[in-house]
């Protein structure tokens, strides 16, 4: 019984960490679609009503721990290419979500899903995983406030007279020393660490929540209590979206969501060892299935397509092994339609620490490259590398296939090359070019 009570428990702690990884998710992804004309307030809403949609379904229909939210990266084509490039209405690019999640649930229930995992070569997986964390590092720096832009290099360190700054390194630096002294929580308890010392940058330069995000939480707000705002379910509008040419938003909506949870999916189980008996990750096709879901019922409520998120790796560290999990962390968003206002109470360069240091995690797999066999290597050393510096985990994998198959093909080993690879490439050079 205490064994059992433990496992629950860890469970739960899991789940919690997973859940202050993922959050910033309720303030970023709202004031992203707020530029298409979208309520702020109402943003909020589906973006809470699709994370515990999405990560309680994961969590009782595929039993595994993965948090499932409205992606970056996707919430961000939704609004600068299809609303303000294109000129759709958010209504129509809504219903373009919506069909995408139809498309996406049809690839999922058919065995093409099936043959995309198998035609993913094992030290792509391996690059993959290693990709993802360097990618949600990068992340975790940047929402820190710790690697900045500079006009000379693009990117730079920010100065250590920063207070924030040297919060961040201090939370950063006590969760390391957690880590290696294997302290259970070791996540969570520097996060709260980060948050209690973060106080005095709030009294003492300004507001923290503000001081380090610099979104528009607070202002939308006041007090801790709001109610939430449902002015944009069943907006859609399911017919206008499906013009022709508004077909290649869909495919890329669809296109992008796939290989975005693919690749999550993959990357999690290699750097958790989260696996079936045929080396993919656990209950994958329940997985898809419950992500092409969650998007259908993104474009039904009000917001950008839903996904798997990379953050989970942050549940997993901590022990997360089942539904339980997600089913914890999708449940304590939903307190949030009311009290979305605690959520600056918790400022970015705490959440952020859990970040960086996934990125660590993720990294094991990469003992199993050959490194010696450069067809092998340079593909996966592209994957990793184009993953952050693009920003785009689909990129990074886009440019991984291509040069993999490029070196295979070139050095004599096209037996290697697997067909459904083939027209992988066809379509991610389409996916480019769109």
């Amino acid at each position: 019984m205490k064994t059992k009570n433990k496992l629950i428990r860890t469970e739960i702690l899991a789940g919690l960490s997973s859940f202050l990884a993922t959050f910033y998710i309720v303030i970023v992804n709202p004031a992203i679609l707020s530029d298409t004309g979208m309520p702020f307030s109402a943003a909020v809403t589906s973006t809470v009503l699709v994370c515990a949609f999405g990560s309680v379904l994961m969590g009782v229909y595929a039993k595994n721990p993965f948090v499932i939210a409205p992606g970056m990266g996707l919430n961000a084509f939704f609004t600068y290419t299809a609303v303000l490039g294109l000129g759709l209405s958010y209504e129509t690019a809504l219903g373009a979500v919506f069909w995408s999640g139809i498309l996406f649930l049809i690839l999922s229930i058919l065995k093409i899903r099936d043959k995309i995992v198998q035609s993913i070569p094992h030290s792509l997986r391996y690059a993959i995983a290693a990709g993802i964390g360097l990618f949600i590092c990068f992340i975790g720096f940047q929402n820190a406030g710790f690697i900045i832009d500079d006009s000379a290099t693009l990117v730079g360190m920010a100065s250590l007279k920063n207070p924030i700054c040297l919060t961040f390194l201090i939370g950063l630096g006590l969760t390391a020393v957690l880590i290696a002294r294997k302290v259970t929580g070791a996540m969570i308890l520097g996060i709260l660490f980060t948050t209690i010392i973060a106080w005095p940058i709030g009294r003492w330069w300004g507001e923290t929540a503000v001081m380090s995000s610099e979104l528009p939480t607070l202002v939308n707000y006041s007090g801790i209590f709001s109610m939430p705002d449902f002015s944009t379910f069943l907006k859609v509008n399911l017919v206008d979206s499906l013009q022709f040419s508004f077909l290649p938003i869909i495919f890329v909506f669809a296109f992008t969501d796939l290989f975005d949870s693919l690749s999550t999916m993959v990357g999690l189980s290699e750097a958790s060892d989260y696996k079936d008996a045929e080396g993919n990750p656990k209950n994958l096709k329940k997985s898809l299935l419950v992500d092409a879901l969650t998007t259908i019922f993104s474009g039904l409520v009000g917001t950008s397509s839903g996904t798997t998120y990379i953050e989970s790796a942050v549940g997993i560290r901590e022990g997360g092994k089942t539904g339980l999990t997600a089913i914890t962390a999708g449940l304590l968003f939903l307190p949030f339609l009311f009290f979305s206002p605690l959520l600056s109470i918790v400022p970015s360069i705490a959440s952020s620490i859990a970040l960086v240091l996934v990125g660590y995690f993720m990294m094991k797999p990469l003992t199993k490259i050959d490194w010696s066999l450069p067809d092998e290597a340079i593909p996966v050393f592209f994957t990793m590398i184009l993953m952050p510096l693009t920003y785009s985990i689909t990129t990074g994998i886009i440019f991984g296939f291509l040069s993999y198959t490029l070196l295979k093909f070139f050095v004599g080993k096209k037996s290697e090359i697997n067909p459904v690879l083939l027209i992988i490439n066809a379509f991610s050079l389409l996916f480019l070019w769109l």
